[in-house]
């Protein structure tokens, strides 16, 4: 898994460096970008479905968010991406427990974290499908089916997707968002000043390490409520 995630953490930051450096892979982006300009309706609510589909299909939304940024800016990227993430999980979420129920069972029968997941969920289902949602330690997308079926209520799994995806939805954000900024200030024809770069760089720094922070914390919390439950209780282990 951290191996997994150097190699994410290093594709993104050579994605950023690509688009401020003005490569060619900037070039579609560009265009992207001026088109969601000129449609942002129909930009916003096809960056939404795309995004619910890709949750259904298993497919990683990082790349969507951080795209977001790109297109739409902080604020705007967002509100699109926790609408999007929202919806998929909830669309995942139905799918798994009504319509595939089967199918996800032995998926993740074999792995070990799902089931302590489980036997969690009916102590203090809303706090640990909280920390789940804020620790990297099982994926967005299995995250989504696995927890479909478990005993989790849908309402509260809704409002602790919710909460727990916006720290990593606005740092992946606010990386796209870096990147558009970046390109702006290499184009406009003059040279960025010393403040514009600073600026641009200690709100990029600390939003990402908000974010780790909040994200380590919560693995290790719940990486203790998982290894608890999947102990044999103490009648067992005294025989």
């Amino acid at each position: 898994m951290t191996v997994r995630r150097a190699i994410v953490a290093v594709l993104l930051l050579a994605a950023v460096v690509a688009v401020a450096a003005g490569w060619p892979v900037g070039f579609w982006i560009a265009g992207a970008a001026a088109w969601a300009q000129l449609h942002p309706l129909a930009a916003g609510a096809l960056f939404v479905a795309v995004y619910v589909l890709a949750a259904v299909l298993v497919v990683p939304g990082s790349i969507l968010t951080l795209a977001s940024g790109y297109l739409f800016g902080l604020p705007l990227g967002v509100a699109l991406t926790s609408a999007g993430s929202l919806l998929g999980a909830a669309a995942a979420f139905l799918v798994g427990r009504f319509v595939a129920r089967e199918w996800v069972e032995q998926r993740i029968a074999a792995r070990p974290n799902f089931r302590a997941l489980d036997a969690a969920m009916r102590h203090d289902g809303f706090v640990i499908m909280l920390l789940a949602r804020l620790s990297p330690l099982i994926p967005y997308n299995l995250l989504n089916y696995g927890l479909s079926v478990t005993a989790a209520r849908f309402r509260d799994y809704l409002l602790a997707s919710w909460i727990g995806m916006l720290p990593a939805i606005v740092a992946y954000v606010y990386t796209g968002s870096f990147a558009n900024s970046l390109t702006t200030l290499t184009s406009t024809g003059r040279a960025p000043t010393w403040a514009a770069h600073s600026l641009l760089a200690l709100g990029f720094a600390a939003t990402v390490a908000l974010a780790v922070l909040i994200t380590r914390r919560a693995t290790r919390i719940l990486r203790e409520r998982l290894a608890a439950e999947s102990q044999p209780p103490l009648s067992d282990r005294a025989k």
